[in-house]
């Protein structure tokens, strides 16, 4: 809750870049909501590349969907918080959706960290499908 967007973002931020700080190794991270969004990922990875093949960008970038760790109390408890204005009984379970995602969220970054590593493209998509829950 210590976030400085928690609970905060409405649908106009979506496509909103927020600088969330540096982490140990000195990457950069930023979050970025998408909503139901299928084309602004798409289109920044184009953005993205096309600035690398301009030699414009040289960082690499990492695109890290965690959507799939997000788990149903939290779907809930953003529709009550953000949607119906219902902060009581939103608030409650978006807590209760981030203490659950938690671990899986940790593996996502350590994955997203992984990748980052071993792959050699300037620019890569982590769809993280294998976190969603079943």
């Amino acid at each position: 809750m210590k976030l400085p967007n928690f609970n905060k973002l409405v649908y106009g931020n979506r496509g909103e870049l927020f600088y969330y700080g540096s982490d140990k190794d000195g990457n950069k991270v930023y979050v970025v909501g998408r909503g139901r969004s299928k084309v602004l990922i798409p289109g920044l990875y184009n953005l993205a590349s096309m600035l690398h093949k301009q030699n414009i960008l040289n960082e690499k970038i990492i695109f890290s969907n965690t959507s799939p760790t997000v788990p149903l109390p939290m779907t809930f408890g953003g529709l009550f918080s953000r949607w119906l204005k219902i902060d009581f009984i939103g608030v409650p379970l978006l807590v209760k959706g981030a203490k659950q995602s938690y671990k899986d969220v940790i593996k996502l970054v350590n994955n997203t960290k992984k990748a980052a590593k071993e792959d050699k493209s300037g620019v890569i998509i982590l769809d993280n499908k294998e976190f969603k829950k079943k």
